[in-house]
C-alpha cells in the first residue's frame, strides 16, 4: 500500500469567508406518492426494508443526505411484512404519514399511526411491523450523513430485538477502577479542571428511550381555529436531550398549525440560523421564499426549507395548513455554533452560549 500523501494549504483561517448553503428544494407529492407505489409493489427485500433515500443534488461526496447532515429514507411495509432487526450508531425520527405498525426497540414496543411521531435512539436494535390492513408510510430522518462525512456510520444487523447487555463483554475487568474514584481535581480559581481518563471511557449515562407522540396529544396543543387561544407551534421534546431541546440528540422536531381564518401574514423579511430546516406539509398550500426565491407548496411536498444561513420565511393561505419541520439545532447546541439572526438588522445570537431570542408573541398567545 502506498504512503499516505498530505497537504500543506495556507492556514490563515480567521478571514473572513462566505457560507455557501444548498439551494432550497422541493419533492413533490406526486413524486413521494409514484416511489410509495414503486416501493409497495417491489418484491420483498430480504430484510424487509422497503425504503428509498431522497439525496439532494449537491450531494455529491456518498454521505446521501437530503442536507448536509440530514439524510429523510421513505419508508414502506406492506400489511403483514416486518423488517429484520437493526443496529446502528445513528439516531432517528420517524413520522408517519399512511397507515400504521408497531416499532420494537431494544424491549420496548411502540405503536405508531398517521400523524404520529417516534424516536429510534442509537445502538438500539429495532424492527418494523405493519399491523394494519394498508401500506405503512414513514419519512424517516437521521443523522447518518454527518456520520458518513466522519467516516463512523455503523450498521448492523441484530440477532435479535432485545435490551443490550454489556455485562458480557466486561468479565474479568476490576470494576473498581470507575469515575467515582478517579481524580477530578480543580487548578484555577476560574474553573479549569484535571480529570482522570475514567471520566472518559465510564461516562454517567442519561437514558435515551424509544418516544412516541401520538397526532392527538399533540393536536390537542396546537390551534384549531382563529382565536382559540392555544399554540401555533410545539416541540417534541424529549427529556434526554436536556439543555439541547432535542427530539433526538441531533435534531428537533416541531409541528406548526395555521388555522382556518387566520389572517394572511404579510410579506416582508424573514430569519436565519445555522441550523438545516427541513418541512414536510401534511395538510394546507401556502408558499416560501427563500434567499429571494419563492417556492409554492402544498400538502405531501417535502422542502429543505431553511437551508444553513439563508434568510427564509413561510406564508399560509387560508386553509387548515400543519407543517412537520426537522432542524439540527441540538446537534448545533452541542458543537456551540447555534448562531442565529430573528431579524436581518437585528444581532446575530450564538443560542445556548449567550442570552437567547426574546419576545416572540405568536406562539403564545396564552400560556
Amino acid at each position: 500500500m502506498s504512503e499516505p500523501t498530505f497537504k500543506m494549504l495556507d492556514g490563515r483561517a480567521a478571514a473572513p469567508f462566505p457560507i455557501t448553503p444548498w439551494q432550497p428544494l422541493l419533492v413533490p407529492r406526486e413524486e413521494i406518492e409514484r416511489e410509495i407505489c414503486r416501493l409497495s409493489e417491489m418484491p420483498l427485500p430480504e430484510d424487509g426494508r422497503r425504503a428509498t433515500l431522497i439525496v439532494h443534488p449537491s450531494c455529491t461526496d456518498g454521505s446521501m443526505g437530503f442536507a448536509p447532515g440530514i439524510d429523510v429514507t421513505i419508508s414502506v411495509l406492506n400489511p403483514g411484512e416486518e423488517t429484520r432487526a437493526l443496529m446502528r450508531n445513528s439516531n432517528q425520527i420517524e413520522f408517519c404519514i399512511r397507515g400504521s405498525g408497531s416499532v420494537r426497540v431494544g424491549a420496548e414496543e411502540q405503536q405508531l399511526s398517521k400523524w404520529g411521531t417516534l424516536t429510534i435512539p442509537s445502538m438500539q436494535a429495532y424492527s418494523h411491523k405493519n399491523t394494519g390492513d394498508e401500506v405503512w408510510v414513514r419519512l424517516t430522518y437521521s443523522n447518518a450523513p454527518l456520520l458518513r462525512k466522519l467516516a463512523v456510520h455503523w450498521i448492523n444487523y441484530a440477532d435479535s430485538v432485545v435490551e443490550r447487555n454489556i455485562e458480557t463483554s466486561s468479565t474479568g475487568l476490576d470494576h473498581s477502577y470507575n469515575r467515582n474514584n478517579a481524580p477530578d481535581r480543580q487548578i484555577s480559581d476560574s474553573g479549569a479542571r484535571l480529570r482522570g481518563y475514567e471520566f472518559l471511557t465510564d461516562i454517567e449515562v442519561v437514558r435515551n428511550r424509544p418516544l412516541v407522540w401520538p397526532w392527538e396529544a399533540v393536536a390537542d396543543m396546537l390551534t384549531m381555529k382563529d382565536g382559540d387561544a392555544k399554540r401555533n407551534i410545539i416541540l417534541l421534546y424529549n427529556p434526554a436531550t436536556e439543555r439541547r431541546n432535542g427530539t433526538t440528540h441531533s435534531f428537533f422536531a416541531t409541528v406548526f398549525s395555521h388555522p382556518v381564518g387566520k389572517p394572511v401574514r404579510k410579506v416582508g423579511r424573514g430569519h436565519k440560523h445555522s441550523s438545516v430546516a427541513i418541512n414536510y406539509h401534511f395538510t394546507g398550500h401556502g408558499r416560501s421564499i427563500v434567499d429571494g426565491v419563492e417556492i409554492p407548496w402544498r400538502a405531501g411536498d417535502l422542502l429543505l426549507s431553511g437551508p444553513s444561513w439563508s434568510e427564509h420565511a413561510h406564508y399560509y393561505d387560508d386553509e387548515a395548513t400543519f407543517v412537520l419541520t426537522i432542524q439540527d439545532h441540538p446537534l448545533h447546541i452541542g458543537m456551540e455554533s447555534l448562531i442565529w439572526q430573528e431579524r436581518m438588522d437585528g444581532p446575530i445570537l450564538n443560542l445556548g452560549s449567550e442570552a437567547g431570542q426574546t419576545g416572540y408573541v405568536g406562539p403564545r398567545m396564552a400560556g
